[in-house]
């Protein structure tokens, strides 16, 4: 048997929708992007949301917009994918590493205060594998110093933190559709505020720093007799970029958005099977304590034998994955400050097992016979 690590789960509906974007010629950005930031909007139940062509330009627009003076410091968790801490460099900010939790992964908040200095403007909170940071503790302590938060939920479309929609703790969400994500655009992401100035100043952005919107709204009325002639009519006064998402994208989004309650509970049947098939091991532990309320991204397992453990599952044909090493162990990174000693020392026990929710419940038995039964 042959498992994927993960799958999109995508079939007749969206080539349907693919196919009425094609029928129609036009695949840029066009109605069905506006149609899905409204969809999405309601959704989380938030004033607006633009579409972007990916998480990373949602995060490098999300800190952009506050125009923080060039030098100042982002605080982000030391386990995340780089784009979390790229959008600090995009900006001309130095990121802070924070050390994580042990447990969950999440950013640290005693360390995340510790390293908290008079420069710091920002913090990056990741959701990690899907698993809530503790956002009621995190904007406490974030409003005391005037700190913005920018959520990186690029893990946990349509996950909750006591009963408020992750996205919506902080001053600005942003989301991630790529193809391995809860809900997949092919490539894409969303940022959504419950702030309607900051997200109408991120569409200008999105679009190269066109102002066709605030045309529509302010301009047209000293052109009357001539509104025909003047339909080309834009204006850029600020420096934008080409981070918009396209209509192709936007029409996958509509039909994946439908099926993602659906998605979500079917990674949380894999998650509770996994959960009982694992729980006698001596050999594996889980990567995080795992809650029945939020749909999670990964299935992470630990072990002190960790690459033994993915060989042994590559011979048997199961796909795994390892999320993430700190970041500063990548090159990019390697001259900033390493003071994450948790991350440092347990980041090397993961695994990431299949999950997906197309999976079968042979393939979620085969994936947990073959790890009870291997040997280091």
């Amino acid at each position: 048997m042959q498992i994927r690590l993960v799958k999109p789960c995508v079939g007749e509906e969206e080539l349907t929708a693919l196919k009425d974007v094609i029928e129609r010629a036009w695949l840029g950005k066009g109605p069905k992007v506006a149609e899905f930031e409204a969809a999405w909007s309601d959704f989380l139940s938030c004033p607006s949301s633009v579409a972007v062509n990916s998480g990373t330009a949602a995060l490098h627009l999300a800190i952009q917009v506050f125009q923080f003076p060039i030098g100042k410091k982002v605080l982000v968790p030391a386990m995340t994918f780089v784009s979390t801490a790229n959008a600090a460099l995009y900006n001309r900010l130095e990121p802070v590493f924070v050390d994580v939790d042990e447990d969950t992964l999440s950013i640290d908040l005693e360390d995340l205060d510790r390293k908290c200095d008079p420069d710091c403007v920002a913090v990056i909170p990741v959701h990690f594998g899907g698993h809530p940071v503790k956002m009621d503790e995190l904007m406490t302590w974030a409003r005391d110093k005037n700190i913005k938060v920018v959520s990186d939920c690029a893990h946990c479309a349509g996950g909750s933190y006591k009963s408020k929609k992750l996205g919506l703790w902080g001053d600005i969400g942003c989301f991630s559709f790529e193809e391995k994500k809860l809900l997949v655009t092919g490539d894409g992401g969303m940022i959504s505020s419950n702030d309607p100035e900051l997200i109408q100043s991120l569409r200008v952005k999105a679009q190269t720093g066109m102002n066709s919107h605030t045309w529509d709204r302010a301009v047209q009325a000293e052109i009357q007799d001539y509104p025909d002639a003047y339909h080309w009519y834009y204006e850029v006064h600020e420096l934008g970029f080409k981070y918009n998402m396209n209509d192709i994208a936007a029409a996958i989004g509509l039909v994946q958005l439908k099926k993602l309650e659906r998605m979500n509970l079917s990674r949380s049947r894999i998650v509770k099977k996994y959960l009982q098939g694992f729980q006698n091991s001596p050999l594996v532990r889980l990567g995080m304590p795992y809650r029945d309320d939020t749909p999670y991204y990964l299935f992470m397992l630990r072990t002190s034998h960790r690459d033994s453990l993915i060989e042994h599952l590559t011979r048997m044909g199961v796909s795994t994955g390892v999320h993430t090493m700190p970041l500063p162990w990548h090159p990019l990174y390697s001259e900033h400050k390493k003071d994450i000693p948790t991350a440092n020392r347990i980041w090397q026990e993961y695994v990431t097992l299949p999950l997906f929710p197309e999976m079968t419940d042979e393939q979620i038995q085969y994936v947990i016979d073959n790890v009870m039964e291997w040997k280091p």
